[in-house]
């Protein structure tokens, strides 16, 4: 990914932080890892086709973990999806 999108921290028992470019359409989820105090950030996964409208949504859930799983995991045709390589992001 050649653009860095700006992430926003989120209250989520499954998620970390949310992005949205519009002008690509581009997504970007960091979900947590880890349990109790270790929990924090975890992979990283880029969605393509996710208009303003729908980020929209999915930032004023009031759920996100609920509503990520609701419209943008069950429609991996719709919103494509790649884990990003986070090693090479220094290249």
């Amino acid at each position: 990914m050649s653009k860095q999108i700006e992430m926003i921290p989120v209250q989520s028992s499954q998620l970390h932080s949310i992005g949205h470019d519009p002008e690509t359409n581009t997504m970007q989820v960091r979900f947590l890892a880890g349990r109790g105090e270790q929990r924090g950030p975890g992979a990283l996964y880029t969605y393509q086709n996710v208009t303003t409208e729908d980020f929209s949504a999915f930032e004023k859930a009031e759920s996100k973990g609920s509503h990520f799983g609701k419209v943008f995991k069950p429609a991996k045709d719709r919103f494509p999806f790649e884990r990003v390589d986070e090693s090479k992001k220094d290249e």
